[in-house]
């Protein structure tokens, strides 16, 4: 009988951490926990899946893992209040809900130039601010 309830409790215990591991990992999205290094591997995608020519073999794969990052920057950073009043954090905010909004409505169709000349823009808004917040 005590063995019994020792092997339940160390399966909880065992179940517990492995949920919990899961749970904190990144997903394959290649997000730390770091803000500003987060941030550049977004900014990064972002920027790669925004000028990836329509007739690219791997644009759907490009556009996939964008959307994955900006569902994962989103849930990680938005409830956080160390970063949230920074200018990097909103500007960036405004270009994920922008190009995320884009993906959800139209997901066929190439993202319009003046949207496309305004992420841009925005993302290196974002790289100017993780300099001067740096």
């Amino acid at each position: 009988m005590v063995m019994k309830r020792y092997l339940s409790c160390l399966f909880a215990l065992v179940l517990v951490v492995v949920v919990g591991l899961t749970g904190c990992s990144d997903n394959g999205t290649g997000l730390t926990g770091n803000y500003r290094q987060d941030t550049l591997t977004v900014l990064q995608s972002l920027k790669t899946a925004i000028e990836l020519p329509e007739d690219a073999p791997d644009k759907a794969a490009v556009q996939m893992t964008a959307r994955q990052q900006i569902n994962d920057f989103a849930s990680r950073y938005r409830r956080d209040s160390a970063v949230a009043n920074l200018s990097s954090f909103t500007t960036m905010r405004t270009a994920l809900n922008s190009l995320a909004g884009h993906y959800s409505s139209y997901p066929n169709r190439p993202l319009p130039q003046k949207l496309k000349t305004r992420l841009l823009q925005e993302l290196q808004q974002v790289e100017g601010a993780l300099r001067r917040e740096g």
